[in-house]
């Protein structure tokens, strides 16, 4: 008994020592929540944990708590819309039923693509927050919430890319084969309609850095990018690459990380060097093989990602796509 209660007492302790030891590890390391989150197993990931995570590290004041009572509210509401004995696919629909639809379910106001900043500009626009808020999105916080909604619904989901977009994939049981869900327009698109819309070359699908079903863990990567879009923001190159390096250890073929990883380089090359040393003659000896570095390593992800199939967003690409949103709001009367 004394034994027992020893045992006992020890594995308190034990807890104890953990808890606090959390805290301190979180302070001396900003990213040690999202690290947790790519060490998962794949079994284990869940995406609007790994959601949460990225938006609170880019915005601390966010309300993680009310965020799950909405995702609660908006689950029960997908799942009075399913049929009884309903399979998969059938759920999926009900799931864009209720978020596209006008109906009870969402009282009259269907989640609808954000019109007035397309090119998704405003970062909070990205939060999952704003988006449960305004019901207005983008390709990035409309395909989030599905894969969310969908994991929390059983389905098997997950994300893909296409060239500056995201999407979500369905494991259609029936049909045996991914089914991509277009959540900007709440329906359902083939790979071939990608291919041409966004312009994914040969090469990139040879080397299948587009369309392709992300494991969970390389899902993660895509969630954490505009942590890694909100870092370049504030020209902190150390933490963009820490998490551009995280990306690419879950999915090394993340052509996206490689460029933020490409950018990382530069803006240290900017605080370590430029700053200091407007004439690169200048640049103490003892530093010149770091600066030498980056410099090589700038240079050589773009061009790793270019090999894959990435290629640079032409003028003409995002003024036809600008045109396009133009000629939709002209259709909505707006």
């Amino acid at each position: 008994m004394g034994n027992s209660n020893c045992h006992r007492w020890f594995a308190r302790l034990a807890a104890l020592l953990l808890a606090s030891a959390m805290p301190a590890a979180a302070a001396s390391d900003p990213l040690a929540s999202l690290k947790a989150q790519f060490a998962l197993p794949d079994e284990q990931v869940n995406f609007v944990e790994a959601k949460l995570v990225v938006d609170q590290l880019i915005d601390p004041s966010t309300d993680t708590a009310a965020i799950r009572r909405d995702l609660d509210r908006w689950e029960r509401a997908v799942r009075s819309n399913v049929p009884a004995g309903s399979n998969g696919r059938q759920v999926l629909d009900a799931l864009l039923k209720t978020l596209y639809e006008p109906g009870s379910w969402n009282d009259g106001k269907p989640f609808r693509y954000d019109l007035d900043d397309p090119l998704g500009k405003q970062p909070a626009n990205k939060r999952l927050a704003t988006y449960l808020a305004t019901r207005k999105g983008n390709c990035v916080s409309m395909p989030i919430l599905v894969a969310i909604l969908g994991q929390r619904l059983g389905l098997t989901i997950t994300l893909s890319t296409a060239p500056e977009h995201v999407l979500a994939k369905f494991a259609d049981d029936s049909l045996h084969m991914w089914i991509n869900v277009e959540a900007t327009g709440g329906g359902y698109k083939r790979d071939d309609s990608y291919i041409r819309d966004t312009g994914i070359s040969q090469t990139a699908l040879e080397n299948e850095i587009y369309l392709r079903p992300l494991r969970p863990h390389e899902a993660v990567g895509v969630i954490a990018n505009t942590l890694m879009e909100h870092y370049a923001r504030e020209g902190n190159g150390a933490a963009l690459m820490e998490v551009a390096d995280l990306a690419l250890i879950a999915n090394p073929k993340d052509t996206v990380a490689m460029i933020w990883k490409a950018n990382a380089s530069y803006l240290l090359i900017q605080s370590r060097y430029q700053r200091k040393y407007p004439n690169a003659a200048d640049i103490p000896k003892e530093l010149v093989s770091d600066f030498q570095r980056l410099s090589v390593e700038n240079l050589a992800w773009f061009e790793r990602a270019e090999a894959l199939g990435w290629a640079q967003k032409t003028p003409e690409q995002d003024a036809a796509y600008l045109q396009s949103i133009q000629n939709e709001k002209a259709r909505r009367g707006q």
